[in-house]
């Protein structure tokens, strides 16, 4: 079942909403999609999904931009750290996602009718687990760290940043960005510095995802005949849907994004925590009703 403009809108507005707070907006575009009858395991959905997360990294950069142009960018050797600090932490998560990837397919999916990890973006029971854990570790950062922390971003704290958003990424659930900006203030660095880090992460790991599922969209779309082989019009059928969800994504992501700033330096960090785990409920309840 192919989703109509009217849902795809609708995916896009929650996406946007969800995906610049630590709630997880992989795991709420999913519940959407279940709950208005689509499958998220697809691969037009995950590509779908792939597109709204562009949206919303359009709405960032356009957020972000003067922060990261006084920042980041201020100077040639600050430009120079940055390169290095977002590389290394790049790395590090195509490192931890690779080995999760290679045990998931091999070890855990071994004999079974599926042999890709996108096939378990659906699973109820594996997103409330994810929605569980995050939000555990934003209440536990929130309670732990009220303070505003003073450390700078160095190697090491880049790295292990790296590592939480490389846990992240096959388990649709698990915030990208509640893991990191927590992993960052556990590791004692200012809030405002995190979030600037953690969505300049975000924008460079966007891109090489959308690469790869457009790949699988085009690859389960062509069949046995070569990929080269569609027409133009077969493309834009099945990437328009997609761009006008991303629309969606932006204006509810710009609209999102004040809010996660202001809580975050209100020391509200907590309060994400509890959503997560009270969503973590409602996800456990829609998966006993068979969804």
């Amino acid at each position: 079942m192919e989703p109509t403009l009217l849902q795809i809108l609708l995916l896009g507005l929650v996406q946007g909403a969800a995906e610049l707070l630590p709630v997880s907006s992989s795991a709420h575009v999913i519940v959407a999609e279940k709950l208005i009858g689509l499958d998220p395991a697809t691969p037009a959905m995950t590509f779908l999904l792939v597109m709204l997360h562009t949206g919303t990294m359009v709405a960032v950069i356009a957020y972000f931009w003067k922060a990261w142009r006084n920042t980041f960018f201020v100077s040639a050797a600050s430009f120079k750290r940055t390169i290095v600090h977002v590389g290394l932490a790049t790395v590090a998560t195509l490192i931890v996602f690779g080995v999760l990837k290679v045990l998931i397919e091999k070890i855990f999916m071994r004999g079974t009718s599926h042999d890709e990890i996108e096939d378990l973006f659906g699973h109820l029971p594996l997103i409330g687990g994810a929605l569980l854990a995050v939000g555990i570790l934003i209440l536990i950062t929130g309670l732990l760290r009220k303070d505003n922390g003073s450390r700078s971003l160095d190697l090491a704290s880049s790295f292990w940043i790296g590592v939480s958003q490389g846990l992240c990424l096959p388990f649709r659930g698990l915030s990208r960005s509640g893991t990191t900006i927590s992993t960052g203030v556990l590791l004692g660095i200012n809030r405002q510095r995190v979030e600037e880090f953690s969505f300049a992460l975000a924008v460079v790991i966007t891109p090489p995802a959308i690469a790869k599922e457009l790949l699988r969209l085009v690859k389960s779309h062509a069949g046995s005949a070569p990929a080269q082989h569609l027409t133009h019009l077969q493309l834009v059928h099945l990437l328009g849907p997609g761009l006008f969800g991303m629309l969606g994504s932006f204006i509810a992501g710009i609209l999102a994004l004040r809010l996660l700033s202001s809580w975050l330096e209100k020391g509200h960090w907590a309060w994400f925590g509890y959503y997560c785990i009270g969503f973590a409920g409602f996800v456990f309840f829609l998966a006993s009703r068979g969804y």
